[in-house]
């Protein structure tokens, strides 16, 4: 059994939750004269620019955040744009391709195979049991568009975590990251001298099956109130183990329903603005995916939605979107393909193959184009052109993370359409000028709904997190514009507004949640909107 307790854990619960606490001052004469928290915050900040690579900022963050968090999540808080992008995507895909070679001291569960038959006896050792209320879980095996980085996914856990305390005051103490480390397939990583994880190959799905069943009915015993993020695995593990588990426990992925969320949600947006130029309804939109794993599936299945919501029966909003993955695009007649892509495959064509991504969008003629690829390039000069003679204005979303992995770049997507596009990426792009006129890309971050989301699903003790809690979520957030963002043409509220709208979407779940029966909270059922929305607020953890 290995052994996951170090010694800078030696000294107990005591000592960890004493790093909770904001730093005590140090007596007379053990600090400079001058040490307030305003002149602090303002020379950390200035060290933090100090910095010129993201990956530096990262380290420099993650010391800040282990030494004092109070200043970590201040500078978070004031700083959302900017710290946003260090602390997530987009550098904290370097910092898990480095992880093994920029490790300091431990933060989070780590879980082996080898613990297998032991898991309830290892996450007890976490010190903070009874507050445990968040846990983001990874196995490393689809760390964003980088493939199978092993343990090395554990910063994702990190990051997304730290976004649930900065973006929605959900309580430090009350978060949980977690790597399983289930072995890696990466070659480069079993290489590596450094490498931190189980040096094998990954275990077969009848063995993944077995430890993810311990290591689930443990982590509810030792965490009664915990909600359990599913967070980069594979495609078809990522759906297997939501299905597996979403009616027994509080679960949901992220790379699933939260992808989807924030992309319908922005999509509501950009459809209203795509069909005040062309004057079509709503109702005759029609959109072409890149990418076909469990983020592009995901996203598809939530913009059903979208449809449904102006009227049209489920299957009439599925003929609506189109898949292409590096075969094509996926239909029927093309033949045998993976059980989660059959739910799209079109009925209404026989001919050849169509692998040519221009001749799909002549074909398809959609009024969108999203991309969940991790092709870089892949929505180039013809493609954009393409998509711009189909439509006035037309709905472009590389979704694809990192910035390096994207399908097109903002600047490249304002050009080629002549200023026309209506554009959303995973990652953030600058603002672009052209022709004297101000375009702001929308970023279709997760970061936006899981927050909010996770803290609705805490306060109302939520037993299963339900597709109507997910779809609440999206449409709170695409409610949330500002009458100034709606001028600007935003199709996402700005980022630093983060706390509004995560109080917002929180309120939303939160009734979604009492609507299907699925809240243990009952008390919250007598509050009307002002006072939930004011009882959300009091609740949020403030450094």
């Amino acid at each position: 059994m290995t052994i996951v307790l170090t010694p800078y854990w030696s000294n107990g619960v005591q000592k960890l939750r004493a790093m909770l606490q904001p730093p005590p001052k140090p007596p007379k004469g053990l600090a400079p004269t001058i040490l307030d928290d305003e002149t602090h915050y303002t020379r950390c900040l200035a060290q933090l620019r100090s910095k010129d690579k993201p990956l530096e900022k990262y380290i420099y963050l993650t010391q800040l955040k282990d030494h004092d968090h109070h200043m970590f999540y201040k500078l978070c808080l004031n700083n959302m744009a900017e710290i946003t992008p260090l602390i997530y995507t987009p550098t904290v895909g370097d910092a898990c391709i480095q992880y093994s070679h920029i490790y300091r001291k431990p933060d989070g569960l780590y879980l082996s195979y080898k613990d297998k038959g032991h898991l309830g006896k290892i996450i007890h050792n976490w010190p903070r049991l009874d507050e445990a209320r968040i846990s983001v879980v990874t196995d490393g095996s689809r760390i964003l568009g980088l493939g199978d980085l092993g343990i090395n996914g554990m910063p994702i856990a990190i990051g997304k975590l730290s976004l649930y305390v900065a973006g929605a005051g959900i309580r430090p103490s009350s978060t949980v990251p977690i790597v399983l480390d289930l072995g890696t397939n990466n070659q480069a990583f079993l290489d590596d001298p450094l490498y931190l994880g189980l040096r094998q190959k990954r275990i077969s799905d009848v063995e993944m099956n077995a430890f993810m069943d311990e290591f689930m009915h443990e982590i509810s015993h030792a965490f009664p109130k915990l909600l359990v993020q599913f967070e980069d695995f594979s495609t078809d593990h990522a759906f297997a183990y939501l299905e597996r588990f979403r009616n027994k426990y509080p679960v949901f992925n992220d790379d699933i329903q939260g992808t989807g969320a924030v992309v319908l949600s922005g999509f509501l947006n950009a459809a209203k603005l795509s069909s005040a130029a062309s004057g079509q309804p709503l109702s005759s939109h029609r959109i072409l995916f890149l990418g076909a794993g469990s983020a592009g599936v995901g996203v598809a299945m939530q913009l059903v939605s979208f449809f449904k919501l102006q009227g049209l029966s489920e299957e009439e909003a599925r003929d609506r979107i189109s898949l292409v993955d590096s075969q094509g695009l996926i239909y029927d007649a093309r033949g045998p393909m993976a059980e989660h892509k059959k739910y799209f495959s079109r009925r209404d064509y026989a001919g050849p193959p169509l692998t040519n991504l221009v001749e799909i969008i002549e074909h398809v003629r959609p009024t969108a184009l999203l991309g969940l690829s991790t092709i870089k390039g892949a929505f180039n000069q013809q493609v954009v052109e393409a998509m711009a003679e189909l439509n006035p204005r037309p709905i472009i979303f590389p979704l694809s993370n990192p910035v390096r992995l994207s399908e097109c770049e903002f600047h490249e997507a304002v050009t080629w359409t002549k200023g026309q596009v209506i554009f959303a990426s995973g990652s953030p792009f600058p603002v672009q000028e052209y022709e004297g006129r101000m375009h702001y890309p929308g970023q279709g971050n997760n970061m936006y709904i899981f927050p909010g989301l996770g803290l609705g699903a805490i306060l109302s003790r939520v037993s299963t997190v339900t597709d109507s809690m997910v779809e609440a979520s999206s449409l709170g957030l695409a409610d949330s514009l500002t009458p100034e963002e709606r001028e600007l043409d935003m199709i996402y509220p700005r980022v630093e507004r983060i706390r509004d709208i995560s109080n917002h979407i929180a309120c939303t779940v939160i009734r979604a949640a009492q609507k299907a029966g699925v809240d243990r909270n009952t008390d919250l059922r007598r509050m009307n909107d002002t006072q939930l929305s004011d009882f959300v607020k009091s609740r949020m953890w403030n450094p």
